[in-house]
């Protein structure tokens, strides 16, 4: 997957890329606004894990990925309960844990 940034003339950057969907459909896209290079490649970084699925991401990262998914499909009241759950519950333990490390002993100390 190539991507390349660029600056714009009004001074933000820019990030074109190219990426396979999950039906194997070979895409070229670009997102632009950013205020420095990095972040715009540390947004393409993020961007990647998402497409990839990966076990490995973070319980954080895969939280903001179901979360941008279900804020379509659900209630507010509904979304609201499941960001307090997850931000005031669930994230402060495992939030820097990769999904596929999280094991029942993990869960059931974490509760006691």
């Amino acid at each position: 997957m190539n991507c390349s940034a660029k600056k714009d003339p009004n001074g933000t950057w820019r990030i074109q890329y190219r990426w396979t969907d999950w039906t194997g459909t070979k895409r070229k896209s670009q997102k632009r606004g950013f205020k420095a290079k990095k972040e715009a490649e540390e947004w393409y970084a993020r961007f990647l894990l998402q497409q990839s699925s990966d076990p490995s991401m973070t319980l954080a990262d895969f939280w903001e990925i179901y979360k941008s998914d279900m804020e379509k499909r659900l209630r507010k009241t509904t979304m609201k309960q499941k960001e307090y759950v997850m931000n005031d519950k669930i994230l402060p333990y495992f939030g820097k844990t990769p999904v596929n490390e999280i094991t029942a002993p993990m869960i059931i100390m974490s509760s006691t």
